[in-house]
């Protein structure tokens, strides 16, 4: 009997690595997308903690903690546990972002928005790495140190960009407010980051230098208090307008521009706190944390303003 040459055609391999990861955006991705964030968020919280502490330079060193212990060592005290705990911490902010981008790896074709976010945290987290060893040898340069933080503060509005695109559909997106209502938000979003920026000038002129003999930035503190409000009330009252119109004309962003409008109630609250009770640490910091939430939710507004063009014709 003949033969049979008939050929079998066989199903592609989804054995090892590439079978396990996702081939859509499953809870793996959707829980280490927030521990993500959240670890971006606690680097801030534990970076501010360094510097109200007076610990900034409780690892003299870098890459290590001195130049003969990786660690710390029980003679450098409670300022030597602060400061090498954030450098920990910033081991595990990049492990989560490493963990983030191999689980859309199978995805970084049809979803290239995820694909990028996560491959631009993992960049950044190593290049943050590297401007805090710069400000450690610099002697927290003031201007260093502020970068750092407005550097983490950026990372922080990727990973929100990353958890509001992962729950969105891909695709062409058009815009889901009204022309004005766009432009308004997008006239916001540099008065924040302004308000930000007075923000930093302002703590790099204050007391809180991270160390005892750390230099200042030479800028008047008192001066810089009130340029600093200026925009600040100017971000409050037009996120007042934004958050008015969405309810009165039922936007889709009206839940996260109320969300933003709260934060920066806070925000202000205990902005007038400290200036008015002698920048005491704890407040300096959760004012450091909440400007980071600031601009994650701002982040979210703008991208709300458009969807995915299918879910706008159905």
């Amino acid at each position: 009997m003949a033969a049979d040459t008939q050929t079998t055609t066989r199903p592609p391999s989804t054995g090892g690595l590439r079978g396990w990861l996702p081939d859509r955006v499953d809870t793996r991705i959707r829980v280490f997308a927030w521990l993500s964030f959240v670890a971006e968020v606690l680097i801030i919280a534990t970076g501010g903690a360094v510097r109200l502490t007076g610990s900034g330079l409780g690892c003299p060193t870098w890459p290590t903690c001195t130049p003969e212990s990786l660690v710390n060592t029980p003679e450098m005290g409670i300022h030597g546990i602060i400061e090498f705990g954030n450098r920990t911490l910033t081991g595990l902010v990049g492990i989560l972002a490493l963990i983030v981008l191999v689980l859309v790896w199978r995805l970084r074709r049809e979803r290239r928005d995820l694909f990028r976010l996560a491959l631009v945290v993992l960049i950044g987290v190593a290049a943050q790495a590297l401007v805090g060893g710069v400000t450690v040898l610099t002697g927290l340069n003031p201007f260093i140190v502020g970068f750092h933080y407005v550097a983490s503060l950026a990372l922080v509005c990727v990973c929100a960009a990353f958890l509001v695109r992962m729950n969105s559909a891909p695709g062409a997106r058009v815009r889901a407010v009204p022309r004005w209502y766009a432009l308004l938000t997008h006239i916001t979003t540099p008065v924040l980051a302004l308000t930000i920026a007075f923000g930093v000038l302002t703590t790099g002129a204050g007391p809180h230098s991270g160390d005892a003999d750390a230099g200042r930035n030479g800028f008047n503190a008192e001066v810089l208090e009130h340029v600093h409000a200026w925009p600040g009330y100017a971000l409050f009252a037009l996120t007042l307008v934004l958050t008015f119109a969405a309810w009165a004309q039922r936007l889709p962003v009206r839940t996260w521009v109320t969300a933003l409008l709260g934060v920066e109630i806070v925000q202000i609250l205990v902005g007038l706190y400290q200036a008015r009770n002698g920048l005491p640490e704890l407040a300096v910091g959760t004012h450091m944390v909440l400007a980071a939430l600031t601009a994650a939710a701002m982040t979210v507004v703008v991208l709300k303003l458009k969807t995915t063009a299918s879910t706008a014709d159905a």
